[in-house]
């Protein structure tokens, strides 16, 4: 159970966020802390082509598919220092189903466990300790208080920015980079775009509460092209409060839009919590 806490459910607690709807939390977002002197900041209300700018390259960002599986190596730190290395090997089906096998190249890639995620639950299956763990969504969005749900984790693995509303935002411009902010119920983000390629650089998540104190950073490098759509294959999450969360992704493998075959087993004798 603890690595699927690590890999998921980690990076989601570490967000137990307020209700706050501003916008001058926007504003606040794009301030600039080290940017340049020739930054040109606007809002929606002073141009309309750059927030529907904005918006077009951010569709276009957006990675759209029937079918995903990837082999991901895992590199994962916290406050106790640096875990042994896992292989993740992924299956999806948009909006219906995330299978994950969970490998450790330490213990001879044996299988450590197994997740399979729907649109109402999610059932891990550790293979050491030989237990069944059934949880639905909405539990674990109880938990974490967090909104997550089986679009939020496609769209974390595969690469797609999480939690954005463009129907709240806010621009900044420098000679390189697109700085896109926007606004939910829950969270900031802060969305850099390269100007050269058009492609995302950066999403910052911040907590609306600054009491809270709480940010994620999820950088995204590296990029293939794979049938003309723009893949990043190394990616890094870093999550700091108290407590701080590493996880570098490489993508070794990835194929979209593939038949898959996607099973469901338990195995017999496993204790069931």
């Amino acid at each position: 159970m603890k690595y699927f806490l690590y890999f998921f459910i980690s990076i989601f607690t570490l967000f137990g966020l307020t209700r706050c709807k501003t916008q001058k939390a926007i504003t606040k977002a794009i301030a600039p802390r080290d940017s340049t002197k020739n930054a040109q900041i606007t809002t929606a209300s002073d141009s309309v082509i750059q927030i529907n700018f904005a918006k077009e390259i951010l569709q276009k960002n957006t990675i759209n598919y029937n079918s995903f599986s990837a082999k991901i190596k895992l590199d994962i730190e916290d406050g106790e220092g640096k875990k042994p290395d896992l292989v993740a090997n992924v299956k999806m089906i948009k909006d219906s189903v995330v299978w994950i096998s969970i490998t450790a190249p330490l213990l001879l890639n044996t299988e450590v466990f197994r997740v399979f995620i729907t649109k109402d639950s999610v059932t891990l299956i550790d293979k050491k300790e030989r237990t069944i763990h059934y949880r639905s969504i909405e539990y674990l969005q109880e938990l974490t208080n967090i909104p997550f749900d089986l679009k939020t984790i496609q769209d974390l693995i595969v690469g797609n920015p999480i939690f954005l509303n463009t129907e709240k935002m806010a621009i900044k411009t420098t000679e390189k980079f697109l700085i896109i902010a926007t606004l939910t119920n829950e969270f900031k983000n802060l969305v850099t775009i390269s100007l050269a390629d058009n492609l995302i650089q950066h999403s910052k998540l911040d907590d609306l509460n600054i009491l809270q104190n709480r940010t994620a950073d999820f950088s995204y490098d590296n990029y293939a092209i794979n049938n003309g759509v723009p893949f990043s294959t190394i990616r890094q999450i870093f999550v700091t409060e108290k407590n701080k969360l590493d996880v570098r992704m490489n993508f070794k493998q990835y194929e979209f839009n593939k038949e898959l075959s996607i099973l469901y087993s338990v195995p017999k004798n496993y204790k069931k919590k």
